[in-house]
């Protein structure tokens, strides 16, 4: 990466900041730019695109289902297996543990935490004969006050506490591109190939056992994939942010369709938007105002402008329809 104080997105505004990305597309596609040759502004773009397409191929399956309490249990609670991961790799590596947040067995860790969520919240739910609900609020707040006793008492010196909440999406780096983009390739191909198992799954789970389409391996594999895009998204937008990205698309898509494929391809383009249009504008604050905000906050505001402004021309047409339905 260059160096940001020759940075030709510094002191641009709204509409700069994509003249200059334009600008600066047609020479990676013209080959007159190279690939390591990118910006801050371009990785944040390249890191977070990646993120939001993951979040919202997750996601949808997540709204159908009616699990995104389970997605934010599960945001939360994999903070225990990442805690135990980097205690246990403490002991045998010693200080080369600093740098553990980019692992594979970091991701290892936060998937057999889901697992275990997911598993203990469903022997509630049979065995105990809880509500659904009540079995999540139970295990999730279980886990997580355990991985934050854990984080306090051991690993302070590690800082996952205020990354994993928050992100930093200021701070990322061209190494940090590679991860993201092949989660998002490995959501892609399950979502692709799984799709129609999803689908059935999603909408009538009766009707999948019939036809032999085990509806709890796909919802153990859902919570899998959301606690893998969770771990991936820590660092660049934090656990909060990163259950925007799973409900926002999809609930502001829905306003304009109920068709599933509309649905998906929607999403994807309202996440990538919002990347857009979020770092447009911290760029565009920082340039006329002089104000530093979070990049990941601003994309967040984004999402819900979006569904505010659709929900605003959803309910004119509305009112509209209903006039003449009367006349």
């Amino acid at each position: 990466m260059l160096s940001n104080f020759a940075n030709p997105y510094t002191g641009q505004t709204f509409f700069g900041f994509f003249a200059v990305l334009l600008k600066r597309l047609a020479g990676l596609v013209t080959g007159t730019l190279e690939a390591n040759q990118l910006f801050s502004d371009e990785i944040q773009l390249l890191c977070l695109g990646s993120i939001a397409i993951s979040c919202a191929l997750v996601g949808i399956f997540l709204v159908l289902r009616k699990k995104t309490m389970v997605a934010n249990a599960l945001s939360h609670t994999i903070l225990l297996g990442i805690v135990i991961a980097f205690l246990v790799m403490r002991i045998f590596q010693g200080a080369q543990s600093d740098h553990l947040m980019s692992t594979p067995i970091l991701l290892f860790a936060a998937m057999v935490a889901a697992l275990l969520t997911t598993f203990c919240s469903e022997f509630l739910i049979q065995k105990v004969r809880l509500q659904e609900d009540v079995s999540i609020g139970i295990i999730f707040t279980l886990f997580f006050a355990v991985g934050v006793v854990l984080l306090t008492l051991f690993a302070r010196s590690a800082h996952l506490g205020t990354e994993i909440v928050m992100g930093s999406v200021d701070a990322l780096q061209q190494k940090d591109i590679a991860p993201s983009f092949k989660i998002c390739l490995i959501n892609l191909v399950i979502i692709l190939f799984f799709f129609k198992e999803f689908k059935v799954s999603a909408f009538d789970s009766s009707f999948a056992r019939i036809i032999g389409v085990g509806p709890l391996f796909f919802h153990y594999l859902l919570m899998v994939q959301t606690s893998v895009v969770s771990m991936i998204s820590f660092q660049a937008i934090g656990v909060v942010m990163v259950l925007a990205f799973f409900v926002a698309p999809v609930m502001i898509m829905r306003l304009l369709t109920d068709r599933l494929l509309p649905l998906l391809f929607g999403s994807i383009a309202i996440s990538l938007a919002s990347c857009l249009f979020g770092l447009a504008l911290s760029r565009h604050i920082l340039t006329i105002y002089q104000v530093g905000l979070s990049t990941g906050a601003m994309i967040v505001s984004s999402l819900f402008f979006f569904y505010l402004l659709l929900f605003a021309i959803k309910g004119k047409r509305l009112t509209i329809s209903d006039q003449h339905s009367t006349i």
